[in-house]
Order: structure tokens, then C-alpha cells, then sequence
């Protein structure tokens, strides 16, 4: 459980850093994304190898009912993250589609997992995007405005979620997580 919390807290404290202090990430200049970058590769490490190895109680199962709503949130979560970057209709509509992503993607695994390490897991992934978008408020960062999009473009990352959600659940059915009802 150790490394678990151990890696949710450097997560956080790697992608927190610039806000909390700005001028010492701005010391780093471009070597500080790589820095992120590593770090952020060794907290995913963390997590997964504290997750696999943990064996806490179990407060609540998985239900057929359930496991449909999570499927459709993590359809939803997919699609957040990849249309922040492909600057979709939905980022018209939500400030900070990434952190509302993580955000879903947390609470859809909670729905589905209820052992301590899962609570620990999402509920702390889940805590960082909330204080990471409290500090943004905070900080008056603004995303920068929507420009329309070509319908191609919509439908393009429509596509792109069914694709990769269906290469993640892959993934998880060949880790032995059965991820579908």
C-alpha cells in the first residue's frame, strides 16, 4: 500500500511543482518537463507495482450494472482527454478536459473496486485533479479559447475513443482484469 500512496504522491508533487513553485521549474528551463517526465514514469511504476502486490479489504464488488456505467464513463474519460488536445466541441464546454478526464476515469474504477487499494488509487488520482484544478483557479491560468472545428475532426476523435478504448480493454483482459460485464 506504501508504494501506491508513494507514487500518487509523487504524481502529484511532479505536476504540482510548477505551480507551487514557479520559479525554481522556471530555473530548469526545458530540462524540467523532462525531469516531469521521468518522474511521472516512475510514480506510474510505483502505483502499478503497489497496486499488483496489495492485498487490502474489500468493501464492495463489482456489479453487472456497474461495470455498464463504468464502461460508458471510461468511454467518456477517453474522450476528454483526447479531444483537449484535439481541441473538440466538448473543450468549448469544460475548462480542463485532462484533469475532468482523470477525474471521471477515477470515480468510474471506484464504481467497479472497492478494496482499500482502489480507494487509495483512484481516490488519490481523483484528489490531485481536484487541488490541481482548485490551484489553477487559483492561479488565474485560463485555457486558451475555442475555435470551431472542422466535423471531421469531431468525428475523427469519436473514432480515435471507440479505437483506444478497445485497445485498453485489451490491455486489462491480457493483465487478467476483465474490464467488461
Amino acid at each position: 500500500m506504501i508504494l501506491i500512496i508513494l507514487g500518487v504522491l509523487l504524481w502529484s508533487g511532479a505536476h504540482l511543482f510548477n505551480r507551487f513553485a514557479p520559479d525554481a521549474r522556471a530555473k530548469l528551463g526545458s530540462k524540467g518537463r523532462g525531469i516531469v517526465a521521468v518522474l511521472s514514469i516512475l510514480a506510474i511504476v510505483l502505483m502499478v507495482v503497489g497496486y499488483r502486490s496489495a492485498d487490502g479489504p474489500v468493501f464492495w464488488g463489482r456489479t453487472a450494472a456497474l461495470v455498464g456505467v463504468n464502461n460508458l464513463l471510461m468511454l467518456l474519460a477517453i474522450y476528454l482527454f483526447a479531444s483537449s488536445g484535439a481541441k473538440t466541441w466538448i473543450t468549448s464546454k469544460i475548462k480542463n478536459p485532462q484533469l475532468t478526464a482523470v477525474k471521471v476515469w477515477a470515480l468510474a474504477h471506484l464504481l467497479v473496486n472497492g478494496a482499500l487499494e482502489d480507494i487509495v488509487l483512484f481516490g488519490g488520482m481523483m484528489a490531485w485533479a481536484v487541488v490541481t484544478v482548485i490551484v489553477l483557479k487559483r492561479s488565474g491560468v485560463v485555457p486558451a479559447p475555442y475555435v470551431p472545428v472542422a466535423a471531421k475532426k469531431e468525428i475523427t476523435a469519436a473514432a480515435m475513443t471507440v479505437v483506444v478504448t478497445v485497445v485498453v480493454m485489451g490491455i486489462h483482459a491480457a493483465l487478467g482484469v476483465t474490464p467488461w460485464g
